[in-house]
């Protein structure tokens, strides 16, 4: 069985092999791909691997040999779902693997907002501690988060965990979801409508898949909502945000700060209006990328193409069995 692997080095890039996958068959390995090479580097694959390299519904059409898509991720939005669909093409994916990593990103990114962790190491490698006239060194301001509220955009596994973790520093929990609203166990939360939770929380924190209807859902009217001193974080997918917007209202005062690790173009254009907003913080798509979870990831995927091969796929994300 032929497999390749389209864009694979963000999965390893030294120290996590693909031994278990390419016991499947012949594994050919290449650590990106650009769009224009898609489709001569997939031809004659049964299996077909991508994390984030676009299969679009003309390629998919083109490879008549091909019998599943691996998605080396989460999000699966880089396949054409209907298009896979017709020609009877499972796609899988791996829902659940970095879940903590990315929890504890989201958790991260909000305490360097708040206790300004890499101002204060400038400040002392600079020596303003050392010339300060006092014991300690007073300059930008920190915030508590006990007794704050955090509203949770998406509530599913990692929303789940950054609710659980926000709830131990001792934040009330607010939470949006669309359509399934059951409030995961040992969690004490309030359900809002995704208006009220922006007007009410302190920090906004998405956790949703992107898709037609969230598409800039973080927009100028949304973030109108906000209050002044409240805080936006982003692991989930850039394309939820209206950068130029939330740019706008970081720069106007309108919230007091954002921290992103997601862009709606990846890698981000060095003209992106969130790289020079007011009190933003980015981080490179990095929340996914702990060693553990990276290894997790690669087991699910090498545990999806056995379940494929047996007759049973699993973790399939467009109906197709």
């Amino acid at each position: 069985m032929k497999m390749v692997v389209l864009d694979g080095y963000t999965l390893n890039p030294g120290d996590n092999p693909w031994d278990e996958v390419a016991s499947f068959g012949e594994l050919t390995l290449y650590d990106r791909t650009p769009a224009e090479m898609v489709l001569e580097r997939s031809r004659g694959a049964q299996v077909l691997l991508t994390n984030k390299t676009v299969l679009s519904a003309a390629t998919l059409a083109a490879l008549p040999e091909l019998r599943l898509v691996c998605v080396l991720a989460t999000g699966y939005n880089v396949v054409d779902l209907e298009k896979s669909a017709q020609l009877g093409i499972p796609v899988v994916n791996v829902p659940e693997y970095g879940s903590d990593s990315v929890a504890q990103h989201a958790i991260a990114l909000l305490l360097e907002l708040t206790n300004r962790v890499a101002h204060y190491h400038r400040a002392v490698a600079r020596g303003d501690w050392s010339a300060s006239p006092d014991f300690t060194l007073v300059g930008e301001p920190l915030t508590e988060l006990c007794g704050k509220s955090i509203g949770i955009v998406g509530l599913g596994r990692i929303g789940a965990r950054v609710a659980r973790i926000a709830q131990a520093l001792g934040m009330e929990v607010l939470a949006y979801n669309p359509r399934h609203r059951v409030a995961p166990e040992g969690i004490s939360l309030r359900w809002l409508g995704l208006d009220q939770l922006f007007s009410q929380a302190d920090v906004v924190s998405l956790h949703c898949p992107l898709n037609n209807e969230n598409e800039g859902m973080v927009n100028r009217r949304t973030l109108s909502l906000m209050k002044p001193q409240a805080l936006l974080i982003n692991t989930s997918r850039g394309g939820l945000v209206v950068e130029r917007d939330l740019a706008e209202a970081l720069n106007s005062g309108s919230i007091a700060g954002a921290a992103v690790d997601v862009a709606a173009r990846e890698p981000i254009p060095a003209d992106s209006p969130l790289l020079g907003a007011k009190n933003c913080i980015v981080t490179p798509h990095i929340a996914w990328a702990t060693l553990a979870a990276r290894k997790r990831l690669m087991a699910a995927t090498a545990a999806n193409i056995a379940s494929f091969l047996a007759g049973k796929p699993r973790n399939v994300v467009n109906g197709v069995q």
